[in-house]
């Protein structure tokens, strides 16, 4: 049994559904103090991040990671049990094998064997984690920046270890991220009976004719780097329940994945002039996820490419697409920041899986970049 897989089965059996850590950073700290890292532990109310830090030398080199993983959903619906690591055909199945226990157990590897072999290496390397990054990430990751801005700890490269591969580990890394806008709106009527519609007044029927120049704006049209930005409606509640009453409101939630061609106020002024054109009352309420951001060429893209190259014999591609990450964070203090992990096919799935051979590639990829950047 490999080293990472035999990491990888001990953090899966730990159900650490977000924002529960279950032990999982305790585990890791556990082995990288041996090796010289010095442990700080920098929680916010329910959430554990832990900064592991080996050397304060430059450049610094930061593998960044979530302990808490997603809940696993039905569980008669699972071949075997989510926190049960279990082999099967060349797989290890369990919640959080790909997302992002899988990579957590890579790079942790990957520093253990390049630091037996290069224990003179230069710069630092770091880990950073947190057990908010399936959730609403208000207190993981973004909390952790602001203490390393305020003293003035500088990142210089920071590999995300999320699934960013498509058919095959390595062939897709992600080398920026949209911009994520949430809003709550809610259109406001009067409530009466249907029977009755002159004396009240539908907020469904008032909003209709917005919602469809809402979903039909074209915002952009995208760049180089990035798809156009989209507006998807995830959710429309109203009504009490009875076929016979007129709603007083529906409240509707959407989001934008927005590109660099777009800032979170302009589209908030945007959303807000089509919503007034139509004249019915509202309440609207924005979060902003996440602004885009864009890592250009340079040597921490190149060093994944030559690993990648050595390790698999093919090149890979540099990518923008998917969701957000906690990379998000990181890049606007100036650090280059690529996520690179195993395949994505199964995450957040019933028998999220990772393959055994994909692991030993992943850890070899991590080693080779940190031999390319810090040997």
């Amino acid at each position: 049994m490999s080293d990472t897989l035999e990491l990888l089965k001990d953090l899966i059996k730990r159900d650490s559904v977000t924002p529960k850590d279950a032990g999982c950073q305790d585990l890791l700290a556990t082995r990288l103090k041996k090796l010289g890292f010095e442990e700080e532990r920098l929680d916010f109310e329910d959430t554990q991040n832990i900064w592991l830090r080996r050397d304060d030398a430059k450049p610094l080199f930061v593998f960044l990671g979530h302990t808490d993983v997603v809940p696993p959903g039905p569980l008669k619906a699972w071949i075997s049990p989510p926190f049960e690591p279990t082999i099967r055909d060349g797989k290890l199945y369990g919640r959080g094998a790909a997302d992002m226990k899988g990579g957590i157990a890579c790079f942790i590897t990957a520093v253990e064997r390049f630091i037996a072999r290069h224990p003179e290496h230069q710069g630092s390397i770091a880990i950073l984690l947190t057990s908010d990054e399936e959730g609403i990430a208000t207190n993981g990751v973004v909390k952790v920046v602001e203490v390393l801005e305020k003293r003035h700890e500088k990142i210089d490269w920071c590999l995300v270890g999320e699934p960013s591969s498509d058919k095959k580990i390595g062939d897709v890394i992600r080398v920026g991220r949209r911009g994520s806008l949430c809003a709550r709106l809610t259109v406001l009527g009067v409530q009466g009976h249907v029977a009755y519609p002159e004396l009240a007044e539908n907020p469904i029927h008032t909003f209709a004719p917005a919602l469809k120049e809402l979903t039909e704006e074209v915002w952009d049209r995208g760049n180089q780097f990035f798809p156009p930005t989209s507006l998807q409606v995830s959710n429309i509640n109203a009504g009490t329940g009875a076929e016979n009453i007129i709603p007083g409101s529906v409240e509707i939630q959407f989001n934008l994945r927005f590109c660099t061609e777009l800032d979170e106020e302009t589209i908030k002024q945007r959303t807000c002039a089509i919503l007034d054109k139509h004249g019915f009352r509202y309440e609207l309420q924005w979060r902003l996820s996440g602004n885009p951001f864009l890592t250009e060429k340079g040597a921490l893209i190149d060093a994944a490419h030559a690993a990648i190259k050595a390790v698999t014999g093919f090149e890979t591609l540099d990518d923008t697409g998917g969701g957000t990450s906690d990379g998000r964070f990181i890049a606007p203090t100036g650090a280059q920041v690529i996520e690179l992990g195993p395949l994505n096919e199964s995450i957040h799935k019933i028998n999220e899986n990772v393959g055994l051979e994909d692991l030993e590639i992943l850890t070899r990829i991590y080693e080779n970049m940190l031999i390319n950047l810090l040997a």
